[in-house]
């Protein structure tokens, strides 16, 4: 069952991630998100590369590098570039704010903090990477979705016509949500393991889509106001 569930995930959102990515460049929206551009993109590398050892893995060929070594390699890399861009957005919405200095370095300095501490807290060199990995990111997918929750606030309080802010950082939060949900249930028991996977992949792909419609709006939106000036 598990092999089908990635096999969706891979079916449906590598072609997601590239409607995404490519929407953002026809928008020109990579230029007022570079990160959450460089998280796009770095999304759809991670799947790419992950295909061929997830295959490996299924069909018992041989591969250089384990599905694992490459899902928590991806994993990291990830949610550094979450971190960024989530915190980019903070600095774009806290743009015109008198005490915004007080808000970021508040905010960013709680993210930071919280991921060495995760870390010290769950690494354990005698237990198999995944299981403290797991609890990891769990925690990380919790501290992301707390910032996003401020981003979200700061949005409805002072930005409330940014509706494309709005649904980049809603669409963070579903995905945030549904990570540390599913996260959470596979560490619970073995028999939970299949739906926290399965809640894990539709918050990513409800993120995705979520995203692909917001740049494909503004990249509608982009197109209609360069015909406006041509006549």
């Amino acid at each position: 069952m598990q092999w089908l569930l990635q096999s969706v995930l891979y079916a449906v959102g590598l072609p997601l991630e590239f409607l995404v990515v490519a929407a953002m460049v026809r928008s020109r929206a990579w230029r007022s998100f570079p990160f959450v551009f460089a998280y796009s993109v770095a999304l759809f590398l991670a799947s790419v590369v992950e295909v061929p050892a997830y295959v490996a893995h299924f069909t018992g060929a041989h591969s250089s590098h384990s599905r694992a070594f490459w899902y928590w390699l991806d994993e990291a890399v990830l949610q550094v570039l979450i971190f960024a861009a989530v915190i980019s957005l903070v600095y774009y919405a806290t743009a015109a704010l008198r005490n915004r200095t007080t808000i970021r370095r508040s905010l960013i300095a709680a993210a930071v903090l919280f991921a060495p501490l995760s870390l010290a807290l769950h690494y354990d060199p005698e237990a198999v990477t995944g299981q403290w990995m797991t609890l990891v990111s769990r925690d990380l997918n919790l501290c992301t979705a707390i910032l996003d929750l401020a981003l979200w606030m700061i949005l409805l309080a002072f930005r409330p016509g940014d509706h494309r802010l709005l649904l980049i950082s809603g669409g963070l939060g579903v995905q945030f949500a549904g990570e540390a949900i599913g996260h959470s249930l596979r560490q619970l028991s073995r028999t939970t393991v299949l739906a926290g996977s399965l809640v894990v992949v539709l918050a990513n792909l409800a993120c995705l889509y979520v995203w692909w419609q917001t740049f494909r709006s503004a990249e509608a939106g982009s197109a209609a106001l360069e015909t406006d000036k041509a006549t």
